[in-house]
């Protein structure tokens, strides 16, 4: 099982409509682009307002606790990326975002902490879809694109400045799964994904990169991905989520990488209020 070093309480949440949040990389490596900002035809507008109706994070104004539940988990994997751990840390601003089973709220967190970190002034966030196999990004944002990941994985001709785009979130930038592909799962373990994944830990200090990756178990390439990822956040699904596949799913993690816990769809009173637990794995 997991090792929590602490602790965080904050108030309790209450359940919604959308979901109740308790804490709440065999190609030849490519030439990457001198820049791998968004081209600048690539724009996105995200309907903030159907977002904030759903229980995510949004730009809004008023104060929320759904703001306030993820501001308490993006502040331990900003400091982790950015303070006194990152020295110990392979790629400590690359973080994955995964479970052990499908369906348990991994993507609900990708895009809340997405949208939180995209809140702070003086950091930038981008978002990846990693789960090729089931992408679930898009759909949750709403949102369409002609190119994304495995598109750029799968080709010789597309640039990454090609898959990234803009959005009318000031701070935060995407990358979608992309077409389907019947290799996709090998794309996410090539040389060519290895090498994206460095030029993304290295060209911006400030920049936090989620991936929202496919579940660790029966998925070989999650565990590829997260050795190329310094922090991983694994999602739970309270009265779901079995602690034997979970204790399997931990097991498949690097032993150097910072695991933390998000409970998701969690339902309790008031008064109890929740941790989020944050530390290395440990047998």
């Amino acid at each position: 099982m997991a090792a929590a070093d602490e602790a965080i309480t904050a108030p309790a949440a209450v359940p919604t409509t959308e979901v109740a949040v308790q804490a709440t990389a065999t190609a030849t490596a490519p030439v990457i682009a001198e820049t791998v900002e968004a081209s600048p035809r690539n724009f996105i507008e995200i309907d903030l307002q159907s977002l904030s109706n759903r229980n995510f994070v949004s730009m809004a104004t008023e104060r929320r606790l759904i703001y306030e539940e993820y501001r308490v988990i993006k502040r331990k994997l900003i400091n982790n990326a950015f303070g006194g751990l990152s020295s110990t840390l392979k790629h400590p601003n690359l973080i994955l975002v995964s479970s052990s089973r499908p369906g348990e709220g991994k993507t609900f967190t990708s895009v809340n902490l997405a949208l939180s970190i995209a809140l702070e002034q003086d950091k930038t966030v981008l978002l990846v879809d990693a789960d090729v196999l089931r992408p679930n990004v898009s759909r949750t944002l709403e949102i369409s694109t002609p190119l994304g990941l495995t598109d750029y994985l799968s080709s010789t001709d597309i640039d990454v400045a090609d898959i990234i785009y803009s959005t009318n979130v000031e701070r935060l930038k995407l990358i979608t799964a992309g077409k389907p592909h019947h290799l996709s799962t090998e794309l996410l373990a090539s040389d060519k994904m290895i090498e994206l994944v460095n030029e993304f830990a290295s060209r911006y200090p400030d920049r936090i990169v989620i991936f929202d990756a496919p579940p660790l178990l029966g998925v070989n390439e999650t565990a590829v991905l997260a050795a190329m990822c310094g922090q991983a956040v694994v999602v739970l699904e309270e009265n779901k989520t079995k602690l034997n596949e979970l204790d399997k799913a931990l097991s498949l993690l690097p032993k150097e990488l910072a695991v933390g816990f998000v409970i998701n769809k969690a339902y309790y009173s008031r008064d109890k209020g929740y941790g989020y637990g944050y530390g290395y794995y440990a047998e």
